[in-house]
Formats: structure tokens, C-alpha cells, sequence
């Protein structure tokens, strides 16, 4: 038993994080001096004039409040006027669809005899398939440096959920995960 156990711990802690329905993901240029930033704006994802008419950008207003928070515990301001570094935020969503089959509880006749075999089943219940509904989302940063217009830094977390679970609470922990990877210490 205490065998089995340690090869469950060993499997729990091991295991990518993708097996658990979400995963952070992180890049960004080492040479990069982080600490030169100290203002940044947002640029409006994608077409700022279509945004409104987008599904998954419905929470844009939550994910800028809780990327905001994040960014000033780093010591960076808001600047509209002349940043520093740009940010663009970035959602998708998807369905997934699984599906599972009960078990068939079938009835058999089987005969034999010397030189003989007659058998037969008829299915009686079961079999019924049930499909189960979650949606995969992407939670996506990306951090332009405006003095030489390159891409600094990008941050990702993809994760399962249903759209019953508390999306404002998925966005904040999300984001916090994501930008604590920032290369920017809290203050």
C-alpha cells in the first residue's frame, strides 16, 4: 500500500498540468531589460470596430480589470498618451463533446456437445451513449516594446471548464497565473 500510494504521488506531481485542464504557458526575450518598463497601454484585440459583435469578448471589461491589478503590483502606470510597452489581450473558446456508453447487459444460450457448439446472445438493456459538454478556453498576453515596436513578452493559459462554473473567478485566478511569469517582481 504505501508502494501504491508513493507511485500516486509520484504520478500527481509529475504529470503536465494539461492532464488537469489547464495549462500556462510562457515566452519571452531573455536579453530583454523588463525594468525599463514603467507605463503600458492596451490595444483593442483583433477589429475594435467588430469586437463588440464577438461572443467570447464579453468579458473583456473583467480580463483588462484583473490585468490591470496585476500590472500595477509590478509597478507599472497606465499611459495612453506615450507607453512604454503595449499590451493586446487575446480569448478563445471552444466546445468539446465527450462521450460515454453505459454498459450492455445482455442474454446468452450456448449448447455443446461432442463435436458440437451452438451459442447466442441477445443485448437487453443498457448501451445508452450520454454526451457531456465543456468548453476549452485560451486566456492569451502578449507585451509589445513601443520604442522598438518588437514582441517582449507572451502569456497563455488554456483551461476546462462549463459555462455554469464562476468565469469571473477563472479569469482573475487565470491571469494572476499567467503574469505571475511576468519577468516583472510584485512591488
Amino acid at each position: 500500500m504505501k508502494y501504491f500510494n508513493l507511485f500516486l504521488l509520484t504520478i500527481l506531481f509529475t504529470s503536465p498540468s494539461y492532464l488537469f485542464g489547464q495549462s500556462v504557458e510562457v515566452d519571452y526575450n531573455a536579453q530583454t531589460d523588463f525594468k525599463k518598463f514603467k507605463t503600458y497601454a492596451w490595444l483593442a484585440p483583433g477589429d475594435s470596430v467588430l469586437n463588440r459583435y464577438r461572443q467570447d469578448k464579453l468579458f473583456g471589461g473583467t480580463i483588462l480589470h484583473y490585468a490591470n491589478n496585476e500590472l500595477m503590483e509590478r509597478g507599472l502606470k497606465m499611459d495612453t498618451l506615450n507607453p512604454d510597452a503595449i499590451f493586446v489581450y487575446g480569448t478563445e473558446v471552444g466546445e468539446i463533446t465527450t462521450y460515454s456508453q453505459s454498459p450492455t447487459l445482455s442474454v446468452g444460450v450456448g449448447v455443446a456437445g461432442p463435436g458440437y457448439y451452438v451459442g447466442g446472445s441477445v443485448p437487453v438493456a443498457g448501451g445508452k451513449i450520454t454526451a457531456t459538454t465543456k468548453n476549452e478556453g485560451l486566456l492569451s498576453y502578449a507585451m509589445y516594446d513601443t520604442h522598438t515596436t518588437k514582441l517582449v513578452w507572451t502569456g497563455h493559459m488554456k483551461k476546462t471548464f462549463k459555462m455554469a462554473d464562476d468565469l469571473q473567478k477563472i479569469i482573475s485566478e487565470s491571469t494572476k497565473k499567467i503574469f505571475k511569469k511576468l519577468p516583472l517582481k510584485k512591488q
